[in-house]
């Protein structure tokens, strides 16, 4: 026993150290820990090894981490992106899959091996993109709906057609009794999923509405019916994983209201993708054979490449339709590369059941390994190009910028980006006062009051910005825009600053708009005390008649147009706020 334990502390020494190399390096952290798994199992040092604890808390923990990512899941995403999104998930999916089940069966392949290579290369990993949307400032772009919108269609539609797979008789020549059973079961399990949406969850709904629940009881609440949705699934034949999968979606913000839904989420994503199912990934690396680099190279590299090439041609042939361009098209394909956990979790299902052997699953996951690390460097080139041909739009749905905060320079930010989409809210009523002179439309409330927010407009927004005197009230209002579903969002902090809430704000993927500072001498630097930088100092930069906000991670071209105010050089305590000059 004591072995085991010492085991699992390892497992998980290990899952962190992978996923935190590659979370740095703009990639999610479940590569890392397959790679981690591949390095320190058995393929290569032999240093770690499963063991049936490590499996059973990494199949409850995909359990909890399908429910997740159907909780987290936003429905309406579909409907913004509409019949682009559809049609980038069919190209994407469909192409790149029939090219690798015909390229299995050329090679004179299994034609179930040849189905299970062609499902992984349809799949498009939606936590691959979330994190270089972010890194590249387009949340609020076309492109960046259509992705998410993509991105989900295709995972359930592989999840489907898994489950058909993994239907009854259906690795043996289904007879008509079977197949009669297995769509009769598939049936009952779908007409009880939309009875518990439409008539169940609607009384759940109103009950929690007139109560302040427990966090402890909602969490676990949703963990029960995620567990019962998952077993139902597998007494109608379909796999747990698409059973957790639907329950999350079923479980929408409404039914136990927005706070305690977003805390629930939290939470279950530490229990979940920071906790179980890091077991689930190192070790499956476990079962990874390097022996494919000898005995399957040809086959290796032509499903990467056949992978890659389909994805992008494919999503940008079927996105022509969309009428939106060929330009736009090759880069979400190249979005779509990446592939990732429901990739993994299908084929580490299907190797366990037999239905693949090692070879195909190790080859599985180096696809999903190389062809992820194109994405962030395809997608940036894609964004960068977009944006160099005026290409780059923005999305319908949200539109405007809330800045919290009035007084002078949270104004200035406000006339630069564009007055008559730009909302302040504000405490002081000298700074409500002003901004209301200058003919800005200023709200009375705190930026840390999610009431006085959605009064506000929140919910409208394509953009958010703390501009307040106080770092740390910036930072809060900030993190409470992330959880509103707002999707650029600004945070206006001294240096100084921002590397005290560094960590925070890249998690939260906040942007950030620095405040310059230099020492006079080392004397003053010393005692605390500094000179604001004087000069010219850019809020917004103008690209092809986009405006938008000059931030840490700003890149400028000799055509960018820089909108900002002249700064006195004002001499400050280092305690004071650097906004003393702009009249905050």
């Amino acid at each position: 026993m004591h072995e085991e334990i010492i085991t699992l502390a390892l497992v998980l020494a290990a899952a962190l150290g992978g996923g935190r190399i590659a979370t740095r390096f703009g990639y999610p952290s479940i590569l890392g820990e397959l790679a981690i798994g591949i390095v320190l199992g058995p393929p290569l040092l032999g240093l770690l090894s499963g063991n049936e604890a490590i499996s059973i808390l990494g199949e409850f923990g995909i359990l909890l981490m399908m429910l997740y990512i159907g909780l987290h899941l936003d429905l309406t995403d579909l409907r913004r992106a509409s019949v682009p999104g559809l049609l980038a998930a069919a190209g994407g999916f469909l192409v790149p899959a029939g090219l690798g089940i015909g390229f299995m069966l050329l090679m004179d392949r299994e034609p179930l091996e040849a189905l299970f290579i062609g499902l992984a290369m349809g799949v498009t990993s939606l936590a691959t993109k979330s994190r270089i949307l972010v890194d590249l400032d387009i949340l609020d772009t076309r492109i960046a709906h259509v992705l998410v919108a993509a991105a989900l269609l295709s995972d359930i539609a592989v999840l489907v057609v898994f489950a058909a797979i993994l239907a009854p008789g259906a690795g043996e020549g289904i007879s008509l009794a079977t197949g009669l059973v297995a769509g009769g079961q598939a049936l009952a399990f779908g007409l009880a999923m939309v009875l518990v949406g439409w008539v169940v969850l609607p009384r759940v709904k109103r009950w929690t509405a007139d109560r302040e629940l427990d966090r402890n009881a909602a969490l676990l609440g949703v963990i029960v019916f995620g567990l019962t949705v998952a077993w139902a699934a597998e007494l109608a034949g379909i796999h747990a994983i698409l059973g957790a999968f639907i329950a999350g979606l079923l479980l929408d913000g409404d039914v136990l209201g927005t706070r305690v839904s977003r805390e629930t989420q939290h939470r279950l994503q530490t229990i979940s993708v920071g906790l179980l199912a890091p077991f689930f990934f190192v070790s499956a690396g476990f079962q990874v054979s390097l022996d494919v680099f000898r005995t399957d190279l040809t086959l290796l590299l032509g499903v990467i490449v056949l992978a890659t090439v389909g994805k992008i041609v494919g999503t940008a042939l079927f996105y022509l339709r969309s009428g939106h361009g060929w330009r736009e098209g090759i880069v979400i394909g190249a979005g779509m590369n990446g592939r990732g956990a429901v990739e993994i979790i299908v084929a580490e299902i299907a190797l366990v059941q037999g239905l693949i052997d090692t070879d195909i699953f190790s080859i599985l996951v180096f696809m999903a390994l190389f062809t992820t690390a194109t994405v962030p460097v395809l997608l940036t080139l894609g964004v960068q190009w977009l944006r160099r041909t005026g290409s780059l739009a923005r999305a319908g749905g949200r539109t405007g910028t809330l800045i919290v905060g009035a007084g002078r320079l949270a104004r200035e930010i406000a006339k630069a980006l564009d007055s008559d989409s730009v909302e302040l809210i504000d405490t002081n009523r000298e700074n409500q006062s002003e901004g209301l002179r200058a003919g800005l439309v200023v709200h009375a409330g705190s930026g840390l009051d999610e009431s006085a927010l959605e009064e506000a407009g929140i919910g409208r927004m394509s953009r958010f910005v703390a501009a307040t005197p106080n770092a740390e009230v910036n930072v809060l209002a900030a993190q409470l825009a992330t959880e509103l579903g707002v999707p650029h969002v600004v945070v206006l902090l001294r240096r100084s600053d921002a590397k005290i809430f560094q960590s925070l704000l890249k998690s939260s993927g906040v942007s950030v708009m620095l405040a310059r500072r230099r020492a006079e001498n080392m004397a003053d630097a010393e005692s605390g005390e500094a000179w604001l930088d004087g000069g010219f100092f850019p809020l917004v930069v103008e690209t092809n008649h986009d405006r938008s906000l000059y931030t840490a991670k700003t890149v400028t071209s000799a055509d960018d147009e820089l909108i900002g105010v002249q700064l006195p050089a004002v001499r400050t305590h280092a305690e004071e706020r650097i906004f003393i000059d702009a009249g905050n």
